[in-house]
């Protein structure tokens, strides 16, 4: 029978190898034998190990499961090594639309259009795109319109545990124009960086 060091360490290359958070079933599952309150404390353990030693790494609680993801220190020295910026930036539109389904799910398109005051057809079709957002079932209704609400994608995206931290419909605003600033500073780097090239190969 594995030791719980080994365990620990099966634990732990499952989280290293995993691009989503970890559910403690899904680990169970791996492990035969040995139950989630044990893999909670195992985990609990690593994190601790983690934190100890001020790693580059952490495991953090996102979605109902466990991610191991780099310390929030390293981010800078992280995006100059691979000179990338984040692909999944959302519009303040969007994260406008994506507020409404957030706080007042399950929710019809005509109720958010009509909460906005525009058709947000291209809008919707990039947040199903995005798993963002699905559809939750049907409107006891006239027509049976589809009604929608939020995925684990969309914990994972703003870091929540469940829906039951998201903030006031206020701070969520303030991060939807955070983002929107990210996306505009971003655009202007892109839009110097070939200048830039062009000056330092002269």
């Amino acid at each position: 029978m594995a030791t719980n060091q080994q365990i620990k360490s099966i634990i732990e290359s499952l989280l290293f190898v995993s691009e989503k958070p970890l559910l403690l079933e899904q680990i169970k599952e791996v492990l035969e034998g040995v139950d989630t309150v044990e893999i909670r404390a195992l985990i609990n353990e690593l994190r601790s190990e983690y934190e100890q030693r001020d790693s580059g790494v952490n495991i953090v609680e996102i979605a109902g499961g466990f991610q191991m993801c780099t310390s929030g220190s390293s981010a800078p020295y992280l995006k100059k090594f691979y000179k990338i910026k984040h692909a999944e930036r959302l519009t303040g539109a969007t994260l406008e639309t994506l507020a409404i389904i957030a706080y007042k799910q399950p929710v019809t398109r005509l109720d958010i259009e009509s909460l906005r005051g525009v058709n947000v057809d291209g809008v919707m079709r990039n947040l199903l795109d995005k798993s963002l957002v699905r559809i939750a079932g049907r409107k006891n209704s006239p027509g049976r319109p589809f009604v929608y609400g939020t995925t684990r994608q969309f914990l994972e995206y703003f870091g929540l545990k469940s829906l039951d931290e998201l903030p006031k419909i206020e701070e969520f605003v303030k991060v939807a124009n955070q983002k929107e600033k990210e996306l505009i500073e971003e655009k202007k780097e892109e839009e110097n960086e070939p200048e830039k090239t062009t000056q330092e190969n002269r």
